[in-house]
């Protein structure tokens, strides 16, 4: 509801911080969906630890680790990244 109140003014730039919290999967997903066809004329920037909100609409992402940029890049670069997979993942389960 509340990202459909923010768009009534036909914003250039939307924040979003945690938009999917406390949300079920099927909820989380139109929320996906709701951010990805937004179109081009919005630019958002997203806070979440939903990473399937994540990589489901973000074109770029800067990961934090105790406020400390750990990497950057596309979604494909970011899963692929030994310290965010250390940070996220833990080391014992990527071994």
């Amino acid at each position: 509801m509340e990202l459909i109140l923010s768009l009534a003014s036909k914003p250039k730039l939307l924040l979003l911080d945690e938009p999917s919290a406390g949300l079920s999967a099927a909820e989380s997903s139109d929320i996906t969906n709701m951010i990805r066809n937004l179109g081009g004329d919005i630019t958002v920037i997203l806070v979440a630890h939903d990473m399937d909100l994540v990589f489901g609409v973000a074109s770029r992402i800067i990961v934090l680790h105790y406020g400390e940029i750990v990497a950057e890049g596309t979604g494909e670069q970011i899963s692929m990244d030994p310290r965010v997979r250390e940070i996220y993942i833990g080391k014992e389960q990527i071994a």
